[in-house]
């Protein structure tokens, strides 16, 4: 995602201000020394016994495309393995995030639930995504799929891009993840004239070890640490998240010189050929543990590329960009794969989410949903395991441009709303949009108007896009169900510190982190 413009000129009202405000002053008080978020007993029901659940590990690309891969249309790069992961398992067609942006979209992985849920969809200053030393973040009160995991006696880790706060009770270590290696935001948030930003820094669990970091060795070290952890953890069940800052948000991605320059496609196809390399290392390894039949694998993106000029990433066959309420900047590849529980070379069609991980993981894993808040995914483990008569759980999904509800989709059917200020970009600039309906079973691209031919249709789906104003918000209106986010009153940078003693005996190959 790349550095959005500040957007005061059109942030959420001073309802939702006040709102937010009060939520600062409620985190502050009960979560930020206290570390509240830590102990949820008693707020899910789980199963007594500990049996051991399957493996689960989560590849989450960044700005990828829906046409970047082969097995989704790319005749730009070569994805051997990622292509062979599909062969062997299911795609999903009709996968959605729940934002065109990262944190966002990252937001609702980790809990289940759309952004406007857990105030996740602004920063502090209502810009699209978390900055570097931002005062908001995840707030530590949330339940992530790691803390329902961790529950059940599962090994945690989060290998790579976090960006949903850098501040110590935000990061991955303080959300149930035993341990942590990557950046805590986006690969271009770099140390600028005007910017009072660090240098991009590489972390382990809680400490800099490296700024600012060699980012063209992030896949390869990310995916080097994720096959170690794997390794390690072999004989428990365990949960790795692993995600990639490929192919990432600056004009020109990075990858180690192994593939650097050798795709048809410049830097981008670059990062996407080393990242299908990285899932054949990881599929590799699970392979040669005997772990394939107790792992589920789900490799997916966390929103469309961007528009570049000239063109990048592609999310043919769909209309738009990354960074938009467009099929292609919400709409995203998803492959799961589990042999003997997924059946091979599959695809569904139905809607869903990747809100729906958190649900579908806690059930296989014996940890219950969380019960004392809404979670706003469901449990697709139906569809994963291509169950006859299976459908889609959602009677509608809502496409949010950061704070502002755009459009709205409910089976084949999707409504772009008249809006008077419709927001364009991140820098505030507006304009009307008029009443657009479009059928995407038979219109994937998004070019045939129907709005005049099915007024039902159009006035069912205002219909629910007044439920979702009520519940979840829109400009103007704070949604009544909506949770706070988590705040720090004074957030400082991370930096590299001296060389602790840890730090070095690391280095020298002394120390092994094996919690």
């Amino acid at each position: 995602m790349t550095n959005p413009a500040n957007t005061d000129s059109h942030t959420t009202d001073k309802v939702l201000q006040r709102q937010m405000s009060a939520g600062r002053r409620r985190f502050l008080r009960q979560t930020l020394l206290l570390g509240v978020g830590h102990n949820i007993v008693g707020a899910f029901a789980a199963s007594a016994e500990l049996d051991p659940g399957p493996n689960f590990i989560i590849i989450l690309c960044d700005n990828l495309g829906y046409g970047d891969i082969g097995c989704f249309g790319s005749k730009l790069h070569r994805t051997p393995n990622i292509d062979r992961m599909a062969a062997e398992g299911m795609r999903f067609t009709d996968f959605y995030a729940t934002s065109g942006v990262c944190t966002p979209s990252r937001a609702s992985l980790m809990t289940g639930c759309y952004p406007r849920r857990v105030n996740m969809h602004v920063d502090e200053r209502g810009g699209a995504v978390l900055r570097p030393v931002a005062g908001k973040g995840l707030n530590p009160e949330e339940i992530t799929i790691a803390k329902l995991l961790k529950t059940r006696g599962y090994a945690t880790a989060c290998i790579g891009k976090w960006h949903l706060g850098d501040q110590l009770p935000f990061l991955p270590t303080r959300q149930g993840f035993d341990y942590y290696l990557g950046i805590p935001y986006s690969d271009d948030m770099t140390q600028r004239p005007g910017q009072d930003w660090p240098p991009l820094p590489l972390m382990e669990n809680e400490e800099v070890i490296e700024a600012p970091v060699d980012r063209s060795l992030l896949t390869k070290r990310y995916t080097d640490k994720a096959v170690e952890f794997i390794t390690t953890n072999r004989s428990r069940p365990f949960f790795l998240y692993l995600p990639h800052a490929m192919p990432g948000s600056t004009p020109a991605p990075f990858a180690s010189k192994h593939f650097e320059g050798k795709s048809a496609n410049g830097p981008w196809g670059d990062s996407v050929e080393e990242l299908d390399w990285s899932t054949g290392e990881i599929l590799r390894t699970v392979k040669q543990l005997g772990l394939d039949k107790k792992t589920l694998v789900i490799w997916v993106s966390d929103n469309g590329a961007p528009r570049r000029n000239p063109p990048q990433g592609l999310n043919l066959p769909l209309a738009g960009w990354g960074y938009t309420t467009a099929e292609g900047g919400q709409r995203v590849p998803c492959i799961v794969r589990w042999p003997g529980r997924i059946p091979a070379g599959k695809t569904c069609g139905e809607l869903c989410t990747m809100m729906d991980l958190l649900p579908t993981l806690a059930g296989l894993a014996g940890a219950g949903v969380p019960t004392d808040r809404i979670i706003d995914g469901r449990d697709i483990l139906s569809l994963m395991t291509g169950q006859a008569g299976a459908t889609s759980p959602y009677e509608a999904f809502y496409y949010y441009y950061m704070g502002q509800l755009q459009a709205v989709r409910s089976g084949k059917w999707k409504l772009y709303l008249p809006l008077e200020a419709k927001w364009q970009n991140f820098s505030g600039r507006t304009k009307p949009s008029e009443t657009e309906l479009y059928d995407l079973k038979a219109d994937i691209g998004e070019t045939r108007n129907l709005a005049d031919e099915h007024p039902d249709v159009v006035r069912h789906l205002l219909t629910l896009a007044e439920k979702a104003r009520d519940d979840l918000g829109d400009i103007g209106s704070p949604g009544k169900n909506q949770r706070p986010a988590g705040f720090v009153a004074n957030p400082v940078p991370r930096k590299l510190r001296q060389q602790s003693a840890v730090t070095a005996a690391r280095k020298k190959g002394l120390y092994r982190h094996t919690r």
